[in-house]
C-alpha cells in the first residue's frame, strides 16, 4: 500500500513539474475551439443546447464546435479528424475519445496509438490540444492509464479525473455511461476553469 502511495505521489510531482511546459497560448477573441469526441461530446443524455460544448461556448464567449459523433471508436476518429481540422481551422481542440474502445474491449495499445495520431494531427494543424481521460469500465476506476501516458509523452494539458468523478455520481448521469444536463454543466465548467488555469482564457 505504501509503495502505491509513493508511486502515486511521484506521478503527481512529475505532472506538476511538467505543468509549466504545458501552458496554453492565450486564445484570441475570435478563436475557434473544436470539441472532438464521441457521444459524451455530442451530448447524448442532455437537452438541446445543454451539451458541454454548448455550455463551454456560453461560459467562454467563444465559438465551440461540437464535433462529437455518438458511437465512434478511435479508429474512426483518426479518419474523421483531418476533415474537421480542415473545415474549422481551430485554435484549440478538446480531445475526449476512447470510451467506446474501452466499452468494446478493443486493444488498448491500438487505442493509445490512434489517440497519439490524433494529437499529432492537431498539432500539425497549428492548434493546441487539451486531452480529457475516460475511465475504465470498473465503477470506481480512474481514467485508463494510456491517457496519462499520452499526456506525458506529448506534453499536453490533461484532465484525468473529471469524467471519472462525474460517472461515479448518479445524480450527474442520464444512464450508465452518459451524463445529464447537470453533469455536462459541471464538465463544461471544469474545462473552462482548466483553460483559465493554463492561460488560454
Amino acid at each position: 500500500m505504501n509503495t502505491k502511495i509513493l508511486i502515486f505521489g511521484a506521478t503527481l510531482v512529475l505532472l506538476a513539474a511538467c505543468s509549466g511546459k504545458k501552458k496554453l497560448e492565450p486564445l484570441p477573441s475570435d478563436a475557434t475551439i473544436v470539441a472532438f469526441g464521441d457521444s459524451l461530446t455530442d451530448g447524448v443524455g442532455a437537452s438541446a443546447g445543454k451539451s458541454y460544448p454548448d455550455v463551454l461556448s456560453q461560459l467562454s464567449g467563444l465559438e465551440v464546435i461540437n464535433a462529437g459523433v455518438s458511437g465512434e471508436v478511435t479508429a474512426q476518429g483518426v479518419q474523421r479528424l483531418p476533415l474537421v481540422l480542415e473545415t474549422h481551422d481551430p485554435d484549440l481542440v478538446i480531445l475526449m475519445e476512447g470510451g467506446n474502445d474501452i466499452l468494446r474491449n478493443l486493444n488498448q495499445a491500438q487505442t493509445k496509438s490512434n489517440l497519439s495520431k490524433m494529437i499529432e494531427m492537431i498539432r500539425l494543424s497549428g492548434a493546441e490540444v487539451v486531452l480529457i481521460g475516460i475511465p475504465e469500465k470498473s465503477l470506481f476506476s480512474d481514467s485508463a492509464g494510456f491517457y496519462e501516458e499520452l499526456a506525458l509523452e506529448h506534453q499536453v494539458v490533461f484532465d484525468g479525473e473529471t469524467m471519472s468523478d462525474l460517472l461515479k455520481t448518479r445524480s450527474y448521469k442520464s444512464d450508465s455511461i452518459h451524463l445529464n444536463n447537470e453533469g455536462y454543466q459541471v464538465l463544461a465548467e471544469t474545462i473552462y476553469e482548466l483553460l483559465q488555469e493554463q492561460g488560454a482564457l
